[in-house]
């Protein structure tokens, strides 16, 4: 995991860094709206993320680092990792205060004269995830907007749902009220963000699925030009969903999935809800409804017990599904966990499948960088020139006068240098 948003240099502002998922991102403005409103000054928000060990240790490298650099300030850490072990936070000198993933969403916590070192809830016990309207992302020129927040399921490998509590939805109401704000405010493209977003509505009067949802909000807010979705569970992709991909021009060709493996006796060791036939048949019903889609996964490389056999089957389904973005991560222990009492593999392999995983990775991005060249599409133009295709192919301008950030451009896709697509403007 690296860090979304870099300290600022200002030593007066509220300045958040923020690691991990797009709900991460998302909870930031919300912090950075509630701090500001308070009247917060001179202070540092670590959001950290406890996905991996190495995003813990990223955080706390940096929280050292940003003392180092402002003694003054004041440092307050929330976020999973947070939540999930406050005591290893408290302990950190260089902290002046550590707040649950609960109480980070509420303006009461943001007290500039606060002295409570910790403020912690039992996150199991949280049945509702409010809607919160903000105006704008610094730094962001597409707005990611909470639907869904917590998890019911217990994938062995998984720490989350005890820093995230159970699964509980926004109402339909306050998304389109949210969605609708930020259209106002300029932005062209949203994406609904959650810890396990198939989930959503179950806890909701009706129980309205994930695609009434989105097709409700589209219909509501017709002037929003792009949706996306963060990821997905790749067996619970409800009618209602397929049919926007079918029918829905403004619903983004693009599908990021929880895959995880390939290997149908890891995916039952790590209790996911798919096999990998599931997902085969799932990208293949994608691209009979939208031919031109494109994939995304994340992956685990060398969770516990898995053989070169099983590991073989995972870099299989890449080329059976024809994924495009990989998220890769080596497997890595998490106390508390059901993964972390099984046989493990050695920590060098996992490494090793890790880079094989990535190297295939980088070349389907290439395949599909090739196969967009000369396309005419639109492009969000984010920050220097460069911006994504609705495919989420990263696109930069070479040649272009400076662009803004938010707009959206009519561009040929003349070419790529194995990462990147060049555009030109039309």
């Amino acid at each position: 995991m690296t860090e979304e948003k870099k300290i600022k240099a200002s030593p007066k502002g509220v300045d958040i860094v923020t690691f991990g998922c797009r709900l991460n991102i998302y909870e930031s403005e919300v912090m950075r709206h509630h701090a500001e409103d308070a009247g917060m000054t001179d202070a540092i928000i670590f959001n950290t993320c406890a996905v991996t060990k190495q995003a813990e240790r990223e955080a706390r490298r940096a929280i050292r680092k940003a003392r180092r650099e402002n003694p003054n300030s004041k440092i307050i850490v929330t976020g999973c990792a947070a939540q999930i072990d406050p005591k290893s936070f408290t302990a950190m000198a260089e902290i002046d205060q550590v707040i649950g993933n609960d109480l980070k969403l509420k303006a009461e916590s943001w007290n500039p004269n606060g002295t409570e070192r910790l403020k912690i809830n039992d996150i199991m016990a949280v049945k509702e995830t409010a809607g919160h309207l903000i105006s704008g992302f610094d730094g962001h020129a597409r707005a990611f907007v909470q639907v869904q927040n917590g998890c019911d399921h217990r994938c062995t490998f998984c720490i989350i749902p005890y820093g995230r509590g159970n699964s509980r939805s926004v109402p339909i109401g306050e998304i389109v009220t949210q969605v609708r704000m930020l259209v106002e405010q300029g932005y062209k493209e949203v994406v609904l963000t959650g810890v396990d977003v198939t989930s959503y509505g179950a806890d909701l009067p009706g129980k309205p699925r994930l695609g009434q949802m989105m097709r409700r909000l589209l219909a509501l807010v017709p002037e929003l030009p792009r949706l996306r979705l963060s990821s997905l569970d790749p067996v619970e992709i409800d009618e209602d969903m397929w049919l926007l991909f079918e029918n829905e021009p403004r619903l983004m060709p693009h599908l990021h999935l929880s895959l995880q493996a390939g290997d149908d006796m890891i995916l039952k060791r790590m209790k996911r809800r798919h096999l990998r036939q599931d997902v085969i048949d799932v990208c293949a019903k994608a691209r009979r409804l939208r031919p031109d889609i494109v994939f995304g996964a994340d992956i685990i490389a060398g969770f516990p017990t898995e053989t070169d056999e099983m590991f073989e089957n995972t870099r299989r389904i890449v080329e059976e599904c024809d994924l495009t973005y990989l998220h890769v991560f080596p497997y890595s222990e998490r106390d508390g966990t059901p993964a972390a009492k099984m046989p493990q593999v050695y920590p060098p392999r996992r490494k090793s499948r890790a880079k094989m995983l990535r190297d295939q990775g980088d070349a389907q991005l290439i395949k599909r960088l090739t196969e967009h060249t000369g396309r005419e599409v639109e492009v969000l133009i984010e920050k220097n020139n460069a911006g994504h295709t609705p495919h989420f192919l990263p696109v930069r301008f070479e040649d272009e006068e400076k662009l803004a950030p938010g707009q959206l451009v009519r561009a040929r896709l003349t070419g790529h240098d194995n990462k990147t697509m060049i555009g030109q403007i039309l």
